[in-house]
């Protein structure tokens, strides 16, 4: 019964920060993927976040030998690109790996930081939109191509492993987020 509550308090908590990061004024940064811009977003937060819990997290990750966030997968990513397959990556983190990570979570008491990421990002989604000069995502062939590799070397992996790796390499997503901060 008690972890019911936890789970509905996920997305009540995810309203409240939503909302709050909607009042004008909210202290954040902006950041530019392509056609697609984001405000409001405290990466020093979210990196704080993963850092609290990187260790613990990366010390169950048995499988040094595989990167699912390789270079093919984030080096060189266009503009344009870059919205979608943040986008892509967002949504299958959101859906894929945090809601299936949360047990662990709270197996390994890091139940705050991984609430503040997964909050964070669902801000980062909602956030995610096309700027007023072009309206429309583009969905180019690479960006399909790179994020297929992710998902790809993902489902390769013991569905265990495959969670526990993508979510120790957060921190190679927001370095690679970092990239597109604007001043």
């Amino acid at each position: 019964m008690s972890s019911q509550r936890q789970m509905a308090a996920l997305p009540c908590l995810s309203l409240f920060l939503l909302l709050w990061s909607q009042v004008p004024g909210a202290q954040g940064q902006e950041f530019q993927f392509g056609p697609c811009r984001v405000q409001g977003v405290d990466l020093q937060e979210l990196s704080k976040a993963f850092w609290t819990i990187r260790d613990a997290v990366q010390a169950q990750d048995h499988i040094t030998s595989v990167r699912l966030l390789r270079k093919e997968v984030l080096q060189n990513v266009s503009d344009t690109e870059s919205c979608y397959l943040l986008h892509a990556l967002l949504k299958f983190y959101l859906n894929t790996v945090f809601k299936n990570y949360y047990n662990k979570a709270v197996e390994f008491r890091i139940l705050k930081s991984f609430s503040t990421l997964a909050n964070n990002l669902i801000v980062i989604l909602s956030k995610l939109q096309p700027s007023e000069e072009n309206e429309t995502f583009s969905i180019s062939g690479s960006a399909r191509r790179r994020f297929l590799l992710f998902q790809r070397a993902f489902q390769q992996l013991d569905i265990e492993a495959a969670l526990t790796k993508a979510f120790g390499e957060m921190d190679i997503l927001l370095a690679w987020m970092e990239k597109f901060y604007q001043l």
